[in-house]
């Protein structure tokens, strides 16, 4: 076993130096930028896109086609999350293996972004959207895989909640922006593209990224990807991979790693009622609140939500890492956004709106830096850790953009807001229970 440990280069080893507070800083920033760009137009820019192709008094037809959009983008999501990490993986660029990556997927979603501002059509709409979409995929899933490359366990639920405070932020900025100073449809996604590309510069510039050695690529399984890192690596598959061996490489199976399975199970339903909560919330302020101010009041729980997330995913996702504990955060926060949905199901009032969007952003914001920490730690292979978790990844991105169709449907046949709600806050509580079987992270 030593002798198959002294193979593994180094690229492949667990970090143990902490990342610095300017690492931190840049990652923090970097993700402002692709939260703006991406949460921007969910919230607002796209349903009021799509809305404007259809009568004013259909808006049922709008949401239905909002989630229609939503939906196909989120089945290209599906390859691209674990695709791009598989290649990240295996990329022996001089500038490292994350970094093309994250290059090519910013410059893919912030020119996909402008193009959509310009587009009158709803198929028009629904491509642009999806080729953002996709950008955002390649530039996501080889930032993440920054985490477990450089990222020491013992920092990885502090440094998560830079993702996750970020997305608040974010959200509100985009708004503020849009409908105040960079307003109109063009300005707007222009405006979020360009904020884009100004932050994730300089953490492509200026943060290392460990370069893979053509020599140290790991030898392809039979399945087209890494295999466990256990044998020799030296001149083993300087191959290239074809594009179906890789595809069939991106299946990990639960059987064989139960821990991941239950991890990202718990991810895909936590991830699902949070989005039947949030990507309706202007339809459901609209025509179901009936708030004298739609946009306002959208804008007013967007801050809220934000402070909860805040202070959540930044003191929560630290202090597991002081108590060395997942499980039990991931549990109480999946059941706090719980309560929140089972409150608007019950109470459809903005007064009780402002509770569950509090209550909300203080189970997502805990949620998010706390189970993303958890996600890397059940990881099966360190050589594919990019392939691994852009699959992780998926339970965070798909949900988003499938919740609008599958929400519309519910809305439309199935009872209404109350049920959608309703709905949301039982899928969240099913999603912390499946965390409750992990065995190797406490």
């Amino acid at each position: 076993m030593s002798e198959m440990l002294a193979e593994r280069p180094a690229v492949f080893t667990e970090p143990v130096k902490p990342v610095t507070g300017r690492w931190v800083g840049l990652f923090g920033l970097a993700w402002l930028g692709i939260w703006m760009a991406q949460l921007t137009p969910v919230q607002l820019l796209l349903p009021e896109q799509v809305e404007a192709q259809r009568p004013a008094t259909d808006w049922v037809g709008s949401v239905m086609a909002f989630g229609v959009i939503s939906g196909v983008a989120g089945l290209f999501a599906l390859v691209a999350y674990p695709l791009t990490g598989a290649l990240s993986d295996r990329t022996t660029s001089r500038f490292g293996r994350r970094r093309p990556w994250i290059a090519l997927g910013t410059l893919l979603f912030a020119v996909s972004l402008v193009v959509l501002g310009t587009q009158t059509g709803v198929v028009a709409v629904g491509v642009w959207w999806t080729l953002a979409l996709i950008g955002f995929c390649v530039l996501t899933a080889a930032l993440t895989a920054t985490i477990s490359d450089q990222v020491p366990v013992g920092q990885r639920g502090f440094v998560s909640g830079w993702i996750s405070a970020p997305q608040a932020i974010g959200t509100i900025l985009g708004l503020l922006l849009v409908t105040t100073i960079f307003t109109g449809r063009v300005r707007g996604y222009t405006t979020v593209a360009v904020l884009l590309l100004a932050l994730v510069l300089p953490f492509l510039l200026r943060t290392p990224d460990a370069a893979l050695r053509q020599s140290d690529r790991p030898a392809a399984s039979r399945r087209g990807l890494p295999g466990p890192v256990t044998g020799t690596y030296a001149g083993r598959d300087r191959r290239r991979l074809a594009v179906g061996e890789v595809l069939q490489g991106l299946w990990v199976s639960p059987k064989a790693h139960p821990d991941f399975g239950w991890t990202l199970l718990s991810r895909i339903l936590v991830n699902l009622g949070n989005a039947f909560g949030t990507t309706l919330l202007l339809y459901f302020l609209k025509y179901h609140v009936h708030a004298a101010d739609p946009d306002g009041s959208l804008l007013l729980l967007s801050v809220i939500y934000m402070f909860f997330v805040i202070a959540a995913s930044l003191y929560l996702g630290r202090l597991s890492d002081r108590l060395g504990r997942r499980k039990i955060f991931v549990i109480t926060a999946s059941a706090s956004q719980a309560l929140a949905a089972i409150l608007l199901a019950v109470f459809p009032n903005l007064t009780v709106a402002t509770v569950g969007a509090g209550l909300l952003g203080l189970g997502y914001g805990c949620f998010l830096s706390v189970d993303q920490a958890l996600a890397t730690q059940v990881l099966p292979d360190p050589a594919t850790h990019g392939k691994d978790l852009g699959i992780m990844n998926i339970a965070t991105t798909v949900p988003q953009a499938v919740a609008p169709l599958v929400g519309a449907a519910i809305v439309a046949y199935a009872g209404g807001f109350g049920v959608l709600y309703l709905i949301a806050g039982i899928t969240s509580l099913v999603g912390a229970l499946c965390v409750a079987p992990v065995k190797g992270v406490r």
